[in-house]
This record gives structure tokens, C-alpha cells and sequence, in this order.
């Protein structure tokens, strides 16, 4: 439990740089959904929703980033990473059953920082 807390500020460094790198879907929509998920789709549809999803997970990144540096608003940024994440395993683990050799290594990557970020939200309450 120290651990988390003592680190708190480079795990979600960290974290938010490798989730900014879902800008790639926005820049680039097939590439973005080949690497995540071994698959593509076309059309003006799916460039609008993969370059939305993609930007909105860049963006829940560099909250993580913005939240490192910024105590005060720590806690609103974990909730809101923690709801993303828990939201893209949720979905993957009901209707990506198909892409889980590709996806896998995300949402074990989300997994275990939904698990990190409730972890320090939940013990931080508790001592107040």
C-alpha cells in the first residue's frame, strides 16, 4: 500500500504516456485498430468513431499526466481513468472475445491500473 502511495505520481505518469499513444487511432484509424485489436474497420462511420474513441483515450492519458503533477485534482482524474479502463475491459471481455490474442495485453495493462488507481482512491478515503 506505501508503495502505491509513494509512487502514485510516476505510476500515473507512466500510465498516461503509454495510454496517449492511443492518439495513433485518431491520426491513423486502421492502424490504431490493427494494433489494438488484430482487425479494421472502414468507411466515414468508423473514421469518425475510432478517431473519437482514440482522442478521448489520449486525452483520459494526458489527464494522467496533468493529474502526476497536480494533487488536487488526483482523485477526479483516477475515478474518471478507472471508469474508462474498467469501460474498455468490460466491453472487450463481452463482445471482444475474438480479438482477445490482440487486445489481451491491454486489458491486462488497463486491469491492473483500474486494480492500482481503486487501490489508492479506497485507502486514501479511509484515512481521512
Amino acid at each position: 500500500m506505501k508503495m502505491i502511495f509513494s509512487n502514485m505520481k510516476w505510476i500515473m505518469l507512466v500510465s498516461g504516456i503509454i495510454t496517449c499513444s492511443m492518439i495513433l487511432s485518431a491520426l491513423h484509424p486502421t492502424l490504431g485498430l490493427t494494433l489494438t485489436f488484430g482487425d479494421s474497420i472502414d468507411g466515414n462511420l468508423a473514421n469518425i468513431i475510432v478517431r473519437n474513441w482514440g482522442a478521448l483515450i489520449a486525452l483520459v492519458g494526458g489527464m494522467l499526466v496533468y493529474g502526476a503533477y497536480h494533487e488536487a485534482n488526483r482523485n477526479l482524474v483516477l475515478v474518471v481513468a478507472s471508469i474508462s479502463k474498467t469501460t474498455f475491459v468490460g466491453l472487450n471481455l463481452i463482445y471482444g472475445q475474438n480479438y482477445l490474442t490482440k487486445s489481451g495485453p491491454a486489458l491486462v495493462f488497463d486491469s491492473i491500473l483500474v486494480i492500482i488507481f481503486l487501490t489508492y482512491l479506497l485507502s486514501k478515503s479511509s484515512k481521512k
